[in-house]
């Protein structure tokens, strides 16, 4: 964890959250998880996304509250690749095939780009998941908005 140079106790929690789930895998299963039982002081800070691999793309399906408030328009149920900002040819979109692809969390911290003019950057921590559903992955994110006066 120490090596992901996590700043956010929000992060923290999320990564000890999903870390607590893998059980001995290299990572937990959607099943395993039950963040508003386990977790609900994380929850407005978390994005849940469908990874469909053939062809690649990602689905916006659970964005919590604190999230959805600073974003520019509420992006659930739809596909990244419907928006240029978020599309293969972003620089959203290849951080999570990697995520994708090794398994392995994604410690970011992205240029915030949205509606709160005090925000300077978002940490956020990018965690897989898998289902039992061939062909289908899923990702799980807590996110934290840095201020310009944190």
């Amino acid at each position: 964890m120490s090596a992901l140079g996590m700043q956010s106790s929000i992060l923290v929690g999320g990564f000890q959250y999903w870390d607590s789930r893998r059980k001995g895998r290299q990572f937990p299963a959607r099943g395993d998880l039950d963040p508003l039982i386990d977790i609900p002081r994380l929850v407005p800070h978390i994005i849940l996304i469908d990874v469909r691999h053939d062809p690649l793309d990602f689905r916006f399906r659970l964005i919590g509250s604190a999230v959805r408030r600073n974003l520019a328009r509420d992006y659930v149920g739809h596909w990244f690749s419907e928006f240029p900002n978020y599309s293969a040819s972003s620089n959203i979109w290849p951080r999570h095939c990697a995520v994708a692809e090794s398994g392995r969390p994604m410690l970011q911290r992205p240029t915030y780009v949205g509606p709160n003019k005090d925000f300077i950057y978002v940490e956020n921590i990018l965690l897989p998941l898998s289902v039992d559903n061939p062909g289908w992955s899923m990702q799980m994110m807590f996110l934290e908005f840095i201020s310009k006066r944190h």
